[in-house]
């Protein structure tokens, strides 16, 4: 494979990130709107809900609550969001110096000014978005994104509320062959592309067909917490996914809801029996891994977040915050695990794949936004090439 063009294609929903800053997940607007039982709309740190939940649970329309919980304030940035596309970004910028390797994006958007801002920022990217087609009558997703960076003892945290819109409308159809034919296929977040999401055993057992190496990576799932009523949340439809997934990233979150467990350990063995390789990840904790020796080496552990990072936010060398951060990470681990299948020799190292995640997820707390648009080509790259380095040293 050393010779031929590497192709990397994902999907998932492309939108748009509306950053707001300082706001206190203690005051009391927000407690205002706080979930009181799980899945009945309202507000939880770290949580992604939906706007037309939210406005069920409040009784009041979503701009009256959005004027309350900001105090008034404009959003600080606008960037691209979406955990597929964002972590495509990433990838695309950390392997754009080496020759021979493309990442393509597919998905949909509305054909408003929400979409026209977001292709103008995806030409400053070195991702191919000419799959990124304006085909739907619904507006383009957006989020809004409240951080309040003094959250769980200064770590900071996130809370998203999202309109879907023409999500609806990214359908297994309108993904053409050609994305299967890619040497690695990628699915971001697909609990936000609903139609995707509960075919997602069929698209990953048509990728895998292929011979593509299929990456998946969860979000909240804020449709389902509410369908299945505390149950288990399903990845697709049924557990015949997994068969069909090369690895497979959750937080932590996201890996009890969908495992069903209360405790990390339980969990991992949950996954351990289901998964040939997992990652689950705990934001400022360690990261959980486990391979099964197919693929990836057989191994499982954890690995601790980059103190470099940690010392940096400290410091308050590092002024922005936590939005992207997952997605980084999970846009390292393609990069990573992209380079060795094109030199494949032996087993993949889930190890290494796993640290240029971490530490391309803790550069993202040097922004604001989820997406970093170079100055110039292999600028993000050299800076966390030097956070790699020191992750080794640590």
């Amino acid at each position: 494979m050393a010779g031929k063009e590497f192709i990397i294609s994902g999907t998932g929903c492309a939108l748009a990130d509306f950053l707001y800053t300082n706001v206190s997940f203690h005051s009391a607007a927000f407690e205002k709107y706080c979930s009181q039982t799980p899945g009945d709309g309202g507000l939880s740190p770290g949580k992604l809900v939906f706007t037309e939940e939210l406005e069920r649970f409040a009784g009041v329309p979503y701009s009256q609550i959005l004027n309350e919980l900001t105090d008034g304030s404009a959003a600080v940035s606008f960037n691209i969001g979406g955990p597929s596309l964002v972590s495509l970004i990433h990838a695309a910028q950390m392997l754009e110096a080496d020759e021979n390797f493309k990442v393509n994006f597919c998905g949909i958007s509305g054909k408003d000014e929400t979409a026209e801002k977001i292709r103008e920022l995806l030409e400053k990217t070195p991702v191919d978005f000419s799959r990124y087609l304006s085909e739907s009558k619904k507006s383009t997703p957006f989020t809004h994104v409240l951080s309040d960076p003094n959250f769980d003892s200064g770590h900071g945290e996130r809370t998203f509320i999202n309109n879907i819109g023409a999500a609806w409308d990214l359908t297994p159809e309108f993904l053409p062959d050609s994305y299967y034919e890619s040497d690695m296929v990628c699915f971001g977040g697909t609990a936000i592309t609903p139609n995707l999401h509960d075919n997602l055993h069929l698209l990953l057992e048509k990728a895998k067909t292929t011979g593509a190496f299929t990456l998946v990576n969860t979000v909240f799932d804020f449709r389902n917490e509410k369908l299945q009523h505390g149950k288990p949340w399903p990845l697709g439809k049924t557990d015949l996914s997994y068969p069909f997934i090369d690895i497979l990233i959750m937080d932590k979150e996201e890996a009890l809801k969908i495992s069903g467990c209360s405790e990390i350990s339980d969990a991992t063995t949950f996954f351990a029996s289901k998964a040939s390789a997992f990652v689950i990840t705990q934001g400022a904790e360690p990261v959980h891994f486990f391979s099964d020796g197919n693929l990836f080496k057989k191994e499982t552990g954890c690995l601790e977040v980059s103190k470099e990072v940690t010392l940096r936010i400290q410091d308050k060398a590092y002024s922005g915050d936590t939005t992207g951060c997952g997605d980084n990470f999970v846009g390292g681990v393609i990069a990573s695990v992209a380079n060795q299948l094109k030199k494949q020799k032996g087993k993949l190292n889930l190890k290494e794949a796993l640290i240029k995640g971490i530490c391309s997820g803790g550069f993202a707390c040097s922004y604001n936004g989820g997406t970093y648009f170079e100055k110039a080509p292999g600028e993000k790259r050299n800076e966390i090439e030097q956070l790699i380095a020191d992750y080794y040293n640590q």
